[in-house]
C-alpha cells in the first residue's frame, strides 16, 4: 500500500523536522560502516527507537558486530561485548559482590550487562541457565543480584548474534528468550560492489573507529518516548490481530502467536512510521515487519521452527491470506 498524502486528511501532525532528521543522521552514520545494507540498519533504527532488542542470525564475518558498535558510537552510548561460551555465568554477565576487607562488608561489581548498547556475541553457545538471565534485564530493564533490583541504563538494548543451528556446540534459545527480542533478522552477503568497496574502506583500518556520535543517549530517550505518540487506526489493530489469530488456530504451528507479540508488531509499526516521517501507522508497516518480528515467536509443528527460514515462509503465507485494510 502506497503512501497517499490524500489519506492523511485529519490524522494527527507529522513528527518535527528534528525527528526526521536525527533518525536520518543514524541511518547514513550506520550505513557507512555496514555498506550496502539499507534495509538491515532501517530494521536495526526500529528496534532501537521501539526499545526492543536485537537477534542477528547469520554466519560469521557478514558484520554482525560492526552493526552493533556502530549503533552504540552512534548514540554516543556505552557498549560491551560479552562473548558467550559454554562456560560462561550468569555473574559474568550481570556483575557479583565481592567482600572487600577494608570496608568489612559486599560491595557489587557491575557486569558488562550495564552499558547502552550490549553485544551477547554468539549467545546460542552458551547454556540455558547463562542464557536466562538475560531475561529480566531485556524484560524490565533492571537486574536483580541478592535482593536488589538496580536499573540499567537508558536507552538499553541488546544485540544477540547467533550461528545457525547447524553449527557444533550450539544450543537452541528457549522461547521465552527469542519472545524478547523484538526482531530476528539476517544481514546476508553483500554484493559484489558492495564487498569491492568493504575491502576499500578497511585499507586504512576498521571504519567503525572513525564513527562519530550524531546523537545523544538523551535524545534516543526522547525519540523512543515519541514512538508512543503514532497514532494506530482501529483497521490497523483489527490488522494485527487478525493476522495473530491466524497463526492460533494454524495446523502446522503448535503455539501461535501471543499478545506479546500482538504489542511487539504494534510497537515496531509505529517505529517504523516514526522513522519515515509518519505521525500515524498503514498497513505496510505491519506487512514489512511481520517476518522478523513475528517468525521466531512461534512454535511449529515437527520441529520447523528451529529452521528459520521454513518459518519465515510460513508466516509469510500467514500475513498473505490476511485480508489488508483499505
Amino acid at each position: 500500500m502506497e503512501e497517499n498524502p490524500a489519506t492523511q486528511t485529519n490524522l494527527s501532525p507529522v513528527p518535527p523536522a528534528a525527528d526526521g532528521q536525527a533518525l536520518t543522521r543514524i541511518q547514513e552514520n550506520i550505513s557507512g560502516v555496514l555498506i550496502g545494507k539499507p534495509g538491515v540498519v532501517e530494521l536495526a533504527l526500529i528496534t532501537l527507537v521501539a526499545r526492543g532488542h536485537l537477534l542477528l542470525e547469520d554466519i560469521p564475518g557478514v558484520g554482525k558486530t560492526t552493526l552493533a558498535r556502530a549503533i552504540a558510537a552512534s548514540i554516543q552510548g556505552d557498549f560491551r561485548r560479552i562473548q558467550f561460551t559454554a562456560d560462561l555465568l550468569p555473574s559474568d554477565v550481570l556483575g557479583v559482590s565481592v567482600y572487600q576487607t577494608d570496608k568489612g562488608t559486599f560491595v557489587f561489581q557491575p557486569g558488562p550487562i550495564f552499558a547502552n548498547v550490549v553485544l551477547a556475541d554468539e549467545i546460542n553457545r552458551t547454556t540455558p541457565r547463562t542464557q536466562s538471565c538475560l531475561l529480566e534485564a531485556m524484560n524490565d530493564n533492571q537486574v536483580s543480584i541478592d535482593g536488589v533490583s538496580r536499573p540499567l541504563s537508558a536507552p538499553f538494548m541488546v544485540v544477540a548474534t547467533q550461528n545457525p543451528l547447524a553449527y557444533l556446540g550450539t544450543y537452541p534459545l528457549p522461547e521465552s528468550q527469542l519472545d524478547r527480542f523484538l526482531m530476528r533478522i539476517r544481514i546476508g552477503y553483500p554484493n559484489r560492489e558492495d564487498e569491492r568497496e568493504v575491502l576499500r574502506s578497511r585499507r586504512v583500518g576498521d571504519p567503525v573507529h572513525a564513527v562519530k556520535a550524531v546523537l545523544q543517549s538523551e535524545e534516543v530517550v526522547e525519540l523512543q518516548a515519541r514512538v508512543r505518540s503514532v497514532r494506530v487506526d482501529a483497521s490497523i489493530e483489527d490488522y494485527i490481530m487478525d493476522i495473530v489469530t491466524a497463526t492460533r488456530g494454524h495446523e502446522e504451528i503448535e503455539v501461535g502467536l501471543s499478545p506479546r507479540a500482538s504489542l511487539a508488531l504494534t510497537t515496531a509499526s509505529q517505529a517504523r512510521a516514526l522513522v519515515r516521517g509518519r505521525a500515524f501507522v498503514i498497513p505496510d508497516d505491519v506487512k514489512m515487519l511481520a517476518l522478523p518480528v513475528c517468525a521466531h515467536r512461534v512454535v511449529f509443528k515437527n520441529g520447523l521452527g528451529f529452521d528459520s527460514r521454513a518459518a519465515e515462509n510460513l508466516i509469510q503465507e500467514v500475513v498473505e491470506g490476511v485480508p489488508v485494510p483499505k
